[in-house]
């Protein structure tokens, strides 16, 4: 973006990638596949680099407001030096906190989440899928993130960009609104566990396992990485995959 802004220019989208994206080598892959999405439809986009801080989710669900917003206000002051109007971003936490929350604080912006973001360009004729690509004869299940369903109900953005690929759809029993969490959310990816009978990633990767699902498509690097560990738990790593949406569509382009 500081290089952009140098040259006076402007880009359509700022892409917002998160800590879990910037850092987490799994995360990683999902960026890397949005990104290819946007250089393949030649989208003029930024990204913040070392200026983009964490947008304080996980702080402030664990009860540090004053850390919270001593990280929002200096996001939003980078944000509203470059006059960004629009950001994208591929995690329904930063999207939640940066939609929900920063405008209390002076961060008003077009906040948009990458699923919603690729529905739009699949809907106006911008992405072309190869027909009968990698996932022709598949089963995906669809995980709703709490904080992009219940927090913000986008339920139907995901499920189209799928549709979209030559896949077969399946549900899981709890979904959409009643969607099970992965257990990550609120900070408690950060922290161990309290005691109990099972673990709740293990109990929503078992219904997903049930659906009979070859791949369990998420949109949020926190549920990609409780699912993942489900998978793993199963002991299903040869048989089901979990993939991001991004991934799923840059690998059908």
């Amino acid at each position: 973006m500081a290089e952009l802004a140098a040259k006076g220019e402007s880009p359509e989208i700022l892409f917002w990638i998160g800590c879990a994206g910037s850092f987490d080598q799994r995360a990683q892959k999902i960026t890397r596949a949005f990104v290819s999405i946007l250089n393949k439809l030649e989208i003029r986009y930024a990204i913040l680099g070392k200026e983009e801080l964490c947008t304080g989710d996980p702080v402030r669900r664990a009860g540090n407001e004053f850390l919270f917003q001593m990280m929002a206000y200096q996001n939003i002051q980078t944000l509203n030096n470059y006059g960004i109007k629009k950001i994208v971003t591929a995690c329904p936490h930063c999207f939640n906190t940066l939609q929900n929350e920063y405008p209390v604080l002076g961060g008003n912006y077009e906040v948009i989440h990458h699923t919603v973001f690729l529905q739009q360009l699949i809907d106006e004729g911008k992405i072309k899928l190869k027909e009968g690509g990698p996932f022709n004869g598949k089963r995906i299940t669809y995980h709703d993130s709490c904080y992009l369903g219940r927090a913000n109900h986008i339920y139907e953005a995901p499920r189209k960009v799928l549709e979209a690929l030559d896949a077969e759809l399946v549900e899981m029993k709890r979904c959409r609104s009643k969607g099970l969490c992965c257990g990550a959310g609120g900070a408690q990816m950060f922290k161990e566990e309290e005691k109990g009978t099972t673990r709740i990633n293990f109990e929503r990767t078992d219904e997903a396992i049930a659906a009979g699902a070859n791949i369990i498509a998420s949109a949020c690097p926190y549920c990609n990485t409780m699912l993942t560990d489900g998978v793993k738990h199963a002991e299903k790593e040869e048989t089901v995959k979990v993939m991001d949406v991004a991934e799923l569509i840059a690998a059908n382009l």
